[in-house]
């Protein structure tokens, strides 16, 4: 172990990372590899970069992700003072200026005594420690290779082929039946059946649907035994009820027979409060899988905590890989971070980021890395990634869900809010003391 933490990755959650290791006095050596080399995504040389939106999302404490940042803000980070400087008029929500954005966080990082900015291509993993990995999700082909042959390739994937996540208090279960199929081993799936009339509403309406255009380099990520729903819906109008939507070995309880079709949900975390749509991944625009999977039979109400998503991606099945420090177990000092983790969203990256160099930080003063408490949005998120199931884990936004419950009297979905966040923050105040 080293007095120095080696990043690489000058994204957003590398560009927190190194941030939060020079709060704590320790020099940094973050390796980019732009200009000298892009993605097919990048167009300048800054540091944390945003390649899409240039919205941060909510910013209200009602929203998991506005109080993610506020929890960030507690704990000095740079990326939301640079984002607060550089806002732009967005509603609820926090935008930026892109340019101004990320212009501010390069020259934070690159005036800072303690930080040296190396443009290179880090081609492997450092050897040194403690390091961080924080390259995002579009890792060079090296780096990518290394980090293989590190973890062992059943757990790397190169692209994100997610079915959306719903929360299991916003499903309608007078119209929803639990049961596997032909009635073998427990009934472990919620079953969503449909009659003619509204599997052929459904189809059409997924068929017409608008999806996300694809880039170039994302176009040849599908392969035939994870294809988009659209696309097996595309095949003709009863493809779906012999894929994703067949009712073979399900019978309705209510009827005692076999639905036309069947929408299953399979519980996707381990306190039974999220559930994902089965054979569902999709590159729908989100406000179509909204409108369109609300169609099925007791999801008219569903709110989506994550939208399904078919595109380019490298991330890690942490649950297998990753310690709630951020550290890959069995390789002591060395970290990940970033949407390479298996977070989804500009915030979250940077958040893990943030535990990322606290950690390093702390591993290269000799004391040991801690785990943010779940109470916290922090916490619940690094817990999620570390601790979800491991069998299709895919990259998750942060959410209400993810939190302990809330087990006070508290009865209506605001209340219980109200009562996480002002618990989170009070938690997190503790841990800081």
């Amino acid at each position: 172990m080293t007095s120095e933490v080696t990043i690489v990755g000058g994204g957003l959650a590398g560009a927190e990372a190194a941030w939060q290791a020079v709060r704590l006095g320790v020099r940094v050596r973050l390796l980019e590899m732009r200009p000298g080399k892009n993605t097919p995504a990048h167009h300048s040389a800054y540091l944390a970069e945003l390649v899409c939106s240039n919205s941060l999302r909510a910013e209200g404490l009602e929203n998991a992700v506005g109080l993610l940042k506020e929890e960030m803000r507690r704990l000095d980070s740079l990326v939301m003072a640079c984002a607060e400087r550089s806002r732009v008029p967005g509603g609820g929500a926090l935008a930026v200026a892109r340019w101004e954005f990320a212009s501010a966080v390069t020259q934070r990082l690159e005036e800072h005594p303690l930080v040296s900015v190396v443009r290179q291509e880090a081609t492997a993993v450092p050897s040194e420690r403690p390091a961080i990995i924080a390259t995002g999700p579009l890792t060079s082909p090296a780096l990518s290779q290394a980090l293989q042959e590190l973890t062992r390739q059943d757990f790397f994937y190169f692209y994100d082929a997610a079915s959306p996540i719903v929360t299991a208090e916003s499903l309608d279960y007078e119209k929803i039946f639990r049961a596997s199929r032909y009635g073998k081993g427990e009934a472990a799936y919620l079953n969503c059946p449909m009659d003619r009339d509204e599997y052929e509403r459904f189809h059409r309406a997924l068929v017409a649907a608008e999806v996300h255009p694809r880039h170039e380099f994302e176009k040849a990520i599908f392969f035939e035994g994870c294809l988009p729903v659209e696309e097996i819906a595309a095949r003709g109008p009863e493809t779906l009820c012999y894929g994703p939507l067949k009712p073979v070995g399900l019978v309705d309880p209510r009827t005692g027979r076999e639905p036309y079709a069947v929408v299953q949900l399979r519980q996707d975390d381990r306190e039974g409060r999220l559930y994902s749509l089965v054979g569902f991944q999709t590159s729908l625009r989100w406000g179509e899988q909204e409108r369109v999977f609300r169609l099925i039979p007791g999801l008219e109400q569903a709110e989506f905590v994550r939208f399904g998503v078919m595109h380019r991606n490298t991330y890690i099945n942490a649950p297998r890989l990753l310690l709630r420090t951020l550290e890959l177990r069995g390789h002591p000092g060395l970290f990940l971070a970033g949407q390479i983790t298996g977070v989804e969203g500009y915030v979250e990256s940077a958040a893990m980021g943030l535990v990322a160099g606290i950690n390093a930080a702390r591993v290269a003063c000799g004391k040991e890395p801690v785990a943010f408490p779940q109470e916290t949005a922090i916490g619940a998120l690094a817990h999620y990634i570390c601790a979800a199931n491991p069998g299709g884990f895919a990259p998750m936004n942060i959410n209400f869900s993810l939190f302990p419950p809330y087990l006070g009297k508290n009865s209506n979905r605001q209340e219980r809010r109200q009562a996480i966040v002002a618990r989170s923050l009070e938690t997190l105040k503790n841990f800081l003391a």
